[in-house]
């Protein structure tokens, strides 16, 4: 027993401890970057970048007041007192049509064609093809009114309406629009729904269990 506890007593002696600890065990030490870091590298000169983009406005569409006046300077009496004449029907589009001798205008619910038909090119076209199929495209002006349905619809009916009201200007124009096609009142509807069906004939997915 005395052996062995001089042993222990001799390898304690011979450890040496050569680290330096510090008094205050939980305090750490972090060295502080040094703040002398040039100011010019983090200051940015902001310049604000002015842009003059020019952009063609629209032109103004005459305002509907004007065009009140206009039509009904054009037309004393009104629609019904007119004599060339015609009335146009497509779906449920109903449009009346008055022919006058002008400069090719048109004027649909005392507003421009082109804005009341929205620019499309498909019923701008509708509403000129009577007229130029004569050749009368810039020899007349056409004032509408126009109500039901959509505007795919009131364009069929008001080119119906042109093509009858051509007719009673002269009977000769009977055999180019009938040629093309344009006193032909197009009589296809939607077909009703019915009932138990989905829509007209669409009927509900079939199941055998």
């Amino acid at each position: 027993m005395a052996l062995s506890v001089s042993s222990l007593t001799s390898s304690l002696s011979s450890i040496s401890f050569s680290s330096q600890i510090s008094r205050n065990p939980n305090s750490i030490s972090i060295p502080q970057p040094s703040k002398s870091l040039p100011i010019s590298l983090f200051s940015k000169t902001t310049r604000s970048l002015s842009i003059a983009a020019t952009v063609a406005a629209p032109p103004e569409s005459e305002p509907v007041e004007n065009l009140k006046k206009y039509v009904k300077s054009r037309l004393p009496g009104g629609f019904a007192a007119q004599t060339i004449i015609g009335t146009g029907r497509r779906k449920c589009a109903i449009a009346r049509v008055v022919l006058q001798e002008g400069t090719g205008k048109f004027i649909i619910n005392y507003r421009d064609a082109k804005e009341y038909l929205q620019g499309n090119p498909l019923w701008l076209q509708y509403i000129k093809v009577p007229l130029v199929t004569l050749g009368y495209e810039m020899s007349y002006d056409v004032f509408v009114k126009a109500h039901g349905g959509g505007l795919s619809g009131q364009a069929q009916a008001i080119s119906l309406g042109i093509a009858r009201a051509l007719l009673k200007v002269s009977q000769d124009h009977r055999s180019p629009l009938k040629k093309e096609g344009l006193l032909t009142r197009d009589s296809r509807i939607v077909e009703r729904k019915k009932v138990g069906l989905k829509k007209a004939r669409k009927a509900p997915q079939f199941s055998k269990r």
